[in-house]
């Protein structure tokens, strides 16, 4: 979705991951620098993990150092949330140039991880464990 706010085009995109939700807008044509909720990329990701992850989607499409990118992310934990903003970032870069679309859609960049926590049941512990079971 193409929108104009102070004459600065961007490009909107969610991207999602468990519980984790990240709202992103790139602007093409700036100088490189990654916003997450009002706070700078090495402050908000602490371990290098999970900022390779955040930008994986950038680096795949060899678009790195083209875009401003600010996130909002609510929900999950740190790792959910730095693969929701992957998946965020994708989805805006396809947007603004399709061509990136086969690279990031065969790294597995587009598709929604639908891996989450499965609901406690009645009766049981978690899940699927159930309580011991004692013969006498």
């Amino acid at each position: 979705m193409d929108t104009e706010t102070k004459n600065e085009r961007y490009i909107e995109a969610v991207g999602r991951r468990k519980t984790a939700t990240a709202r992103v807008r790139i602007t093409p044509g700036a100088k490189q620098s990654l916003l997450i909720n009002d706070r700078d990329l090495e402050t908000y990701f602490k371990t290098e993990e999970q900022r390779r992850v955040a930008l994986d989607a950038l680096s795949k499409g060899k678009t790195a150092g083209k875009w401003k990118i600010t996130a909002l992310i609510s929900g999950g934990g740190l790792s959910s949330q730095s693969e929701a903003l992957r998946h965020g970032i994708a989805r805006a870069l396809v947007a603004h140039d399709g061509e990136l679309r086969k690279k990031l859609k065969k790294a597995g960049f587009l598709k929604r991880d639908p891996r989450s926590k499965e609901r406690r049941k009645f009766g049981l512990k978690k899940a699927r464990k159930s309580p011991q079971w004692s013969k006498r």
